[in-house]
């Protein structure tokens, strides 16, 4: 399976990224390049969308973790958004979905729950 990270249009101000394929110990680097050109262009709010991502190892959670903290250095975010199945229970298992504000069938973590 092979792995694919592409921008995609700005939502709600978010720099998105679109994550499909298989994430582990090869291709976390790519994801880790990608954030990185984000945040040396300035991006400090980034929404990662998983809803084509059909695994995530250790390799990738870190990346996600890794993600978060560049941003989360100067005040910004990495959110989450559309994990389904094996990837969905990684981050719930994990912890990452609350830390990354992730809700399953969720289409924008950063928007806020009803009541």
């Amino acid at each position: 399976m092979t792995f694919t990270v592409t921008y995609a249009d700005r939502d709600g101000g978010a720099a998105r990224l679109r994550l499909a394929g298989e994430l582990d110990l090869s291709t976390a680097p790519e994801l880790n390049a990608a954030i990185d050109r984000l945040v040396e262009a300035g991006e400090r709010r980034l929404l990662v969308d998983l809803t084509e991502l059909t695994f995530c190892d250790s390799t990738g959670i870190a990346a996600f973790v890794r993600g978060d903290n560049r941003v989360a250095a100067d005040g910004g975010w990495l959110r989450v958004t559309g994990a389904t199945g094996r990837v969905d229970r990684v981050l719930q298992v994990t912890g990452l979905a609350e830390v990354l504000r992730h809700e399953s069938g969720r289409a924008d973590p950063t928007a806020r729950s009803a009541g």
